[in-house]
């Protein structure tokens, strides 16, 4: 038997650090990182993270005008009030590291994928405009969910949203049309693949086999699909019969399709590509930038990803652009406000991690039995709903690692646990605007077209009243 390779580390100094972090700004990945001990921290460490949800969902409803305009100062407030006492109390030498990981191990890579199937998609116009009846909404739904799961949540809502609210611009209501978009096109059709959402991708890097989602999550997924679908056209039904249509349609319609800008398909193919190809190839070669580790096959592919897309931008003619009515502000509003919350976020994953000796100790006992095995149903709803209010990518990996953290095993004996962990992750996205990064790219997109979106907490009175009860099913059939 082979003895595994070495793993060589390219220790760099002060000067080169500096330049390499000017590099991988374009993005990369962690293969080692610095962590904070999580059971040294307190509970408040976590409270500048609660400012920035609470920011997110009181701002918009109390002053709105404040937050459309000073959203990303508000941001970076609660980000200092985290970061400027961890530096104090733990040394600059800490807080540096603790801020280099956030940025090269989590930021960085989701916000390069994030913009490249932002940017693909968005050279991708939809000609031709359906009208927005029930059934081709029901259409329109299966398709994204469809999609979700091969050319990414995000890539397919950016696909499928603009053409969406083209077909229902004539509707005098259409807001629960983008919100069971986003359940199931910006979330739940996303479960079946590693290509789908982040969290299955990061499982897929710590050794899931590709397949192994779609064979243990398709039926809970075909069910919550099929039941939200059967719940739309039966409420889309009513609306369109109670309300009608308004004299005259912005968008007159038309049954001529086509695709303009149809060499974005070929960048798609490539971001796919260069997914798998970070997940199948193993390098030796890593750099190490003030304790964080940077593996050969992340900095290629986010280095990859920023390339296509620059090249998308360029190779897209300007008219495909401004029929979808591009912008940035959808990728402006995500990365600044996930900027606040993969840093302000360190304290409460490290906390998580800690397990028993942290402070949400009674979050990991709540998910094992008596005997210290895995509770699956309590998995799915401890992943779910941490999934909901945090980043469902690091959540999920703190309890696939709260699970014994060994893929072969978590495939074999413990299948129903890691299937409740996956399932958790994805679907449960779905309740929060901030669940999932597609969830405010999509709201957005809506209210810059006009329609009017419920508040963050009107969305939730939405999702908790139609998504839970189907999560208790589902825990009750599969878990």
């Amino acid at each position: 038997m082979r003895a595994p390779a070495r793993r060589r580390e390219v220790r760099i100094g002060p000067a080169g650090r500096l330049a390499l972090l000017w590099v991988l700004s374009f993005g990369s990945t962690s293969v080692h990182a610095a962590t904070v001990d999580g059971s040294a921290l307190a509970f408040w460490w976590g409270l500048p993270f609660i400012g920035v949800l609470l920011s997110i969902a009181v701002c918009p409803l109390l002053v709105p005008t404040v937050w459309e305009r000073h959203f990303g100062k508000i941001t970076a407030a609660w980000s200092l009030a985290f970061f400027l006492p961890f530096a104090t109390v733990f040394g600059s030498g800490a807080a540096a590291a603790g801020l280099v990981h956030a940025l090269l191990d989590e930021y960085i890579p989701f916000i390069v994928l994030l913009t490249a199937l932002f940017v693909v998609s968005g050279g991708i116009y939809v000609r031709g405009n359906l009208h927005g009846k029930p059934l081709v909404n029901v259409a329109f739904l299966l398709i994204g969910g469809a999609l979700a799961s091969f050319m990414g949540t995000t890539g397919a809502s950016m696909l499928l949203i603009r053409p969406l609210i083209r077909a229902n611009d004539n509707r005098r209501n259409c807001a629960h049309v983008v919100i069971f978009f986003i359940f199931i096109v910006s979330n739940i059709g996303g479960s079946l693949t590693p290509l789908g959402d982040p969290p299955l991708f990061l499982g897929f890097l710590k050794g899931v086999t590709f397949f192994w989602t779609v064979e243990h999550v398709i039926l809970d997924t075909v069910f919550l699909i099929g039941a939200l679908l059967v719940i739309f056209f039966l409420l889309d039904s009513y609306l369109y019969k109670k309300e009608g249509v308004m004299p005259r349609d912005p968008t007159p319609d038309t049954h001529s399709f086509g695709f303009d800008g149809a060499v974005n398909f070929v960048l798609l193919a490539i971001v796919v590509g260069l997914v798998l190809m970070s997940g199948l190839w193993k390098s030796p070669v890593a750099f190490d930038v003030y304790g964080t580790s940077v593996g050969l096959p992340g900095l290629v592919r986010d280095v990859g990803m920023a390339l296509v897309t620059i090249a998308s931008l360029v190779v897209t003619p300007a008219p495909v652009h401004r029929a979808n009515q591009f912008s940035w502000g959808p990728m402006k509003e995500v990365a600044m406000l996930f900027a606040g919350i993969f840093l302000t976020i360190i304290p409460v994953i490290a906390m998580l991690q800690a397990g028993v000796h942290g402070a949400f100790a009674p979050v990991v006992r709540a998910v094992t039995n008596a005997d210290g095995t895995p509770n699956p149903a309590a998995f799915f709803w401890a992943t779910g709903a941490l999934s909901s209010l945090l980043d469902n990518a690091p959540t999920y990996l703190v309890f696939f690692n709260t699970a014994g953290g060994d893929a072969i095993h978590l495939m074999g004996p413990l299948a129903d646990t890691l299937a409740a962990i996956s399932a958790g992750a994805v679907f449960m996205g779905a309740i929060t605007y901030i669940g999932n990064a597609p969830n405010l790219m999509v709201k957005s997109i809506a209210v810059e077209r006009g329609v009017r979106m419920p508040s963050f907490f009107g969305y939730m009175a939405w999702s908790v009243g139609i998504l839970v009860p189907l999560f208790l099913i589902e825990t009750w059939l599969f878990f």
